[in-house]
Order: C-alpha cells, then structure tokens, then sequence
C-alpha cells in the first residue's frame, strides 16, 4: 500500500503580498503535492478560476525542482498488479460499485496528470498552462461526481484496490513534453473515448440511468481534452519540423505505449482533433481484429 503523502495547504487563487498575481505553476505543484482527494480537486478548480480571473498567472520561465513524492494520493486505495483487478458484473450493485470506483481513480490520475502538465514544463505558450489548468478542473469535476454517486452505493474512494497505470506514464513522459502530449491525452486518455459508450450501454441495461448521465458529462469534457493533446502535440512537431504521423510512432515505440485495441468511437476521435489519416489506420487495426463468438461476453 502506498504511503500518504501529507497534506499540504490548498492552492491560493489571490494577489500575493506584493499585489502581483501568483505563479499558478507554483500552486499546480502545491495541488498536485495535496493527498486529500477532495482537497486537491477543490484546489484544481479554484486554480483554473483565478487563472480566469487573472489572480494567478503562469510564469512560463519559472524552472521549478521536483519534490519528492509526487503525486500527493491517500493511504487508499491499495494499488495492484492491472491483471488482478477482476471483471464484474455490471448487474449487482457491488459490480456498479467497482467500475465507479475505477471509473473515479481514472479522474483522480487525470487531476495529476493535468496539474503535472502545468507545473513540469517550462517555456511553453500562456494558452498551454491555461488548456491544462482547464483540464484539471473539469477533470476534478469528474471525480466529484462519481465520489457522490459511489457513495450513493455506501461507498468511498479507496474502498476498491487500483493500478497506477496513467501515473507510470506520467513518469515515462517526465522529461519530454512532446512525448507527453503524444502519449497522455493522445494515447491513453483517447482510450477513454473508445470505452466510454460501452461502459455506458451496459449501465443502461443495468438500470443505472444516473451513473449514465455522468458518463456522458465525462465523455463530452474528454473530447475536449484529447483535442488540446491534439492542439500541443500538432503545435511541438510544427515548431521542431517533424511529421506528427511519424513522430507518434516513434515516441509510441519509445516509451512502450499500449498498442491501440478497437473498437473505437471514430466520431469521438474525429472531434478530439485526430485527421482522416490517423482514422483510417485505426479502422485498418479495427478490421483486423478477431470477431468474439456469438453469445460471447
């Protein structure tokens, strides 16, 4: 089990003593440090509204040394193995309970990974630090909302064990934000996208309208987000001249990403910004993969 990191004081989201804004980037590493769940999506969207305000700016020069410890989590949930998280079913209300439960450990990490984005890498556009900000803060909306509706099922977030699989990405990606844009938002949060209609079906079938309803919020707000992975690692590769087709394949086989599974949601990905040539390679990966049998699960 991971050990706590302790709690460390919520992002301020005002002038600083010398009535100049303060450095959002500086309060991005504070949020992330934060290992109380509901604490640090507060801290997330608080952020993004000063950075609206204008009461926190981002200092793009800043080079800020990484603490030890990141990112700030609680004691719980115990993180496993991937392959021994098990499959339930979606038609007892214990099976409902798990995917929440996983479901708000995606958005957890997806409040890191955003905070991270910020924070990590210097030297980027004003509109970089903003995207991010805007993507932890709906992201920390995310897990509110499924936090609210597994404790309607007499749960709590922590409950379940978990894998830490978006955070070793993360990590992976520490030292190169292009590798980051391609591999993150592009690669796995983009998964989202695929798994989302599924997931939602079965909820459906199961008579879980509410838990539903919040899918749609996520997928809706994830379209958004894979487009601004889109936007910056389109906007690296221009800067560096480097073709974005290739350049993915050669960071995917770099870094270890997983290899892509259809099927996929192509009007999701179309408006997440990928281009009909990026389609038309997952529709060739999509046709070659084995139909299940009839009547399979």
């Amino acid at each position: 089990m991971m050990s706590a990191t302790p709690s460390v004081a919520p992002a301020s989201s005002g002038p600083n003593a010398q009535g100049q804004p303060d450095c959002a980037r500086t309060a991005a590493l504070a949020a992330l440090r934060e290992s109380d769940p509901a604490t640090k999506a507060a801290a997330a969207r608080a952020l993004y509204a000063a950075a609206l305000a204008g009461s926190a700016a981002c200092s793009a020069h800043l080079e800020l040394d990484e603490p030890a410890g990141l990112p700030g989590r609680p004691e719980r949930p115990e993180l496993v193995d991937p392959r021994q998280l098990k499959r339930r079913s979606m038609q007892s209300p214990q099976g409902r309970a798990v995917l929440l439960h996983a479901l708000a450990h995606i958005e957890f990490n997806a409040i890191n990974l955003a905070l991270d984005a910020v924070w990590r890498f210097a030297g980027m556009p004003a509109a970089f630090y903003t995207d991010w900000l805007k993507v932890a803060a709906e992201e920390a909306y995310h897990f509110s909302l499924l936090a609210a509706r597994l404790a309607q099922y007499g749960h709590a977030y922590g409950d379940f064990p978990a894998h830490d699989g978006l955070w070793d990405m993360c990590e992976r990606t520490r030292a190169d934000v292009l590798a980051r844009m391609a591999l993150v938002p592009r690669t796995l949060e983009a998964r989202g996208l695929d798994a989302s209609p599924p997931i939602r079906a079965r909820l459906l079938q199961a008579g879980d309208q509410a838990s539903a309803a919040i899918l749609d919020v996520i997928l809706r707000d994830e379209i958004g987000h894979v487009l601004i992975g889109n936007r910056w690692f389109r906007h690296l590769c221009e800067a560096s001249g480097l073709d974005a087709h290739e350049t993915y394949t050669r960071l995917a086989d770099q870094y270890h990403a997983p290899k892509l599974r259809g099927p996929f949601n192509f009007e999701a990905r179309r408006d997440a910004g990928f281009d009909e040539a990026e389609l038309a390679a997952l529709a060739s990966l999509d046709a070659q993969q084995p139909v299940p049998p009839t009547g399979s699960a």
